[in-house]
């Protein structure tokens, strides 16, 4: 009965694998000639890192200006999300989405390097023990890391700048930005083993300067290439993050990188989000090689003690920052060398 079991769960498997495969999404040769048509002007997704080499990628976008300000209050629990979230307002009145979880470390490191090749990005910072007055006794989510009392312990917070309004969410395919820039940030999400490439985690922003696009969630990056069983491989994981595969294939024209990945199998039996991550593919497959070789080029001025400093800001010990650096290091060589 089991063998019975086994080849139709096989079958079940292999014929939801031909389902993904024949949906109607683009293919990666109309991805790229599609985003070629578009007009290099408009809204703004990318601005030139002439300081690269001088950005301070351990306090990130906000510098020391914006480093959130205590003391913290309590003001309600975020439902939203996979993730346990609440806000909190700082002394001066600012409120902070403050996120817990495997997602806080690691997202805070990859808003630190999107923003240091010149991308948009929120104001992030990671505490590692965050004290806040009139906390409820229980929160709904997140039970695994919150204490009855005392501190919150390593949480990200992200700044909710009024001055700024969210519209909506951006696609990968059908916006209007300029395809270079576009090509660049898929070989970021690259880099950094972003798999979660949703539409709905992007955002565009509006406000004085004008109107933004961001990756606005980066917290499924330094781990495994794919959604997996084993959520604990799947981000913030060095040793699943340095053995996944960055470059696949490289042609005269095209670049083919490892992330996102198939997901993993038994994920199967969630058909519509099996079918839909299997999509997700194509957002990291044939990177036109010189848009590839453009944001290598722009990376490879990343000192060493600024790759650290990333890792740090994220709460990272230093023998995990060495580690972590060593690998985006040689990601980064890999990318000059094409």
């Amino acid at each position: 009965m089991s063998y019975i079991s086994n080849r139709i769960g096989l079958l079940l498997a292999i014929g939801a694998l031909a389902a993904a495969q024949s949906v109607s999404f683009a293919e990666p040769e109309e991805f790229a000639s599609t985003l070629a048509t578009r007009s290099a002007s408009g809204p703004l997704l990318w601005q030139e890192p002439k300081d690269i080499q001088s950005r301070n990628l351990y306090l990130g976008s906000g510098g020391t200006a914006d480093m959130p300000k205590g003391p913290f209050t309590f003001v309600e629990e975020d439902m939203g999300g996979t993730n346990p979230k609440f806000v909190i307002k700082d002394a001066r009145g600012i409120k902070w989405k403050a996120k817990l979880g495997a997602e806080a470390r690691p997202e805070t490191v990859a808003s630190r390097f999107v923003w240091a090749v010149g991308y948009y990005v929120p104001v992030e910072y990671f505490v590692r023990s965050l004290p806040v007055q009139q906390r409820p006794r229980h929160l709904q989510r997140g039970g695994k890391w919150v204490h009855s009392s005392g501190p919150f312990e390593n949480v990200r917070l992200k700044m909710d700048d009024k001055s700024d309004k969210k519209l909506s969410a951006w696609k990968w395919r059908h916006n209007e930005l300029s395809p270079r820039e576009l090509n660049g940030l898929r070989v970021m999400m690259a880099l950094m083993n972003n798999w979660d490439l949703k539409d709905e985690n992007n955002a565009i922003y509006s406000g004085e300067g004008g109107t933004r696009y961001m990756v606005s969630d980066l917290g499924a990056t330094f781990g495994g290439p794919r959604l997996g069983l084993n959520h604990d491989k799947s981000r913030d994981n060095l040793q699943a993050y340095a053995k996944s595969k960055f470059i696949t294939k490289t042609t005269s024209e095209y670049v083919d990188f490892g992330v996102p990945a198939t997901p993993a199998l038994l994920s199967i039996f969630a058909l519509p989000e099996f079918i839909h991550r299997v999509g997700l593919r194509r957002i990291g497959k044939r990177v036109p090689l010189e848009d590839a070789r453009w944001m290598g080029s722009i990376l490879s001025r990343l000192t060493p003690a600024q790759i650290h400093d990333a890792f740090r800001a994220g709460g990272y010990s230093p023998e995990e920052c060495n580690a972590f650096g060593r690998v985006m290091e040689q990601r980064i060589a890999a990318l000059s060398r094409l």
